[in-house]
């Protein structure tokens, strides 16, 4: 059966090694922090308890559907979009369609930044790719006004960052539950990491627009890579709970 995403898809290459994905999903907690429907997450109060099972749990549903066939995939997708129309019925309200398409950029933008920053530029015919690719996810969960083409991508994402982010209470407080899962060491690093991958405008409403200290730490680990070092270190980002889930989500070797 046809493949959702294709075998030679960079998109396969990016969710197929563990350090792309935990860097994908370090730039998305900082930037779901500051979005101006991050509420939605609090409704159900599964994301202030365990943000980082959420997290992984998250993973899960992407790798789904980004390692299966089209009728996995499409299943996949459908059960997403069937949880998050409970959620509505439950709150009484309708998610905004602006909402999913924040987070599907979210999707595209880290894919791309993390990949970069930890392997390579990507071409403007990858980048397009990738687009594609989720534009595909978002038309089966029914988000319209998706870009047509990278460049448009870019511009509906600079405005989005203007209009649709904001620091609120609920930002601080997921904060306070990334320490607190994390504890304090595990925690600085994360901030350091997210100083890195997230656009200006959220580091400027999260750190102050700081610079991040950790572009040495990046170069001596890609460098790690080289004798499997980076298994140690991505076992001391996370608690110990998660270190066999990690090293599960390898697809691709080094």
């Amino acid at each position: 059966m046809e493949c959702f995403v294709s075998e030679r898809s960079i998109l396969r290459e990016i969710w197929g090694k563990s350090d792309t994905i935990l860097f994908i999903f370090a730039g998305a907690a900082a930037e779901f922090a500051v979005n101006k429907s991050v509420d939605w997450l609090y409704f159900t109060g599964k994301l202030p308890a365990d943000p980082i099972g959420r997290l992984f749990s998250t993973v899960d549903y992407a790798r789904q559907i980004i390692f299966s066939n089209n009728e996995q995939a499409e299943s996949a997708i459908a059960k997403i979009r069937s949880i998050h129309s409970a959620v509505e019925t439950a709150r009484g309200s309708t998610i905004p369609q602006w909402a999913y398409r924040d987070v599907l950029f979210m999707l595209i933008n880290y894919s791309i930044t993390s990949f970069e920053l930890l392997e390579r530029k990507l071409t403007l015919g990858e980048k397009n790719e990738i687009l594609v690719i989720f534009n595909k996810v978002g038309a089966g969960m029914g988000i319209e006004g998706l870009p047509e083409g990278y460049q448009e991508w870019q511009e509906m994402h600079t405005r989005q960052l203007e209009k649709n982010l904001e620091k609120s209470r609920f930002s601080v407080d997921l904060y306070k539950q990334y320490e607190k899962h994390l504890g304090a060491v595990r925690f600085r690093l994360l901030i350091e990491l997210q100083k890195m991958l997230v656009p200006e405008r959220v580091r400027q409403l999260l750190f102050s627009n700081s610079k991040s200290l950790f572009p040495p730490v990046v170069a001596m680990y890609k460098f790690s890579r080289l004798f499997k070092g980076d298994r140690l270190i991505k076992s001391l980002l996370l608690p110990s709970l998660f270190k066999s889930r990690i090293e599960k989500l390898d697809r691709v070797s080094h």
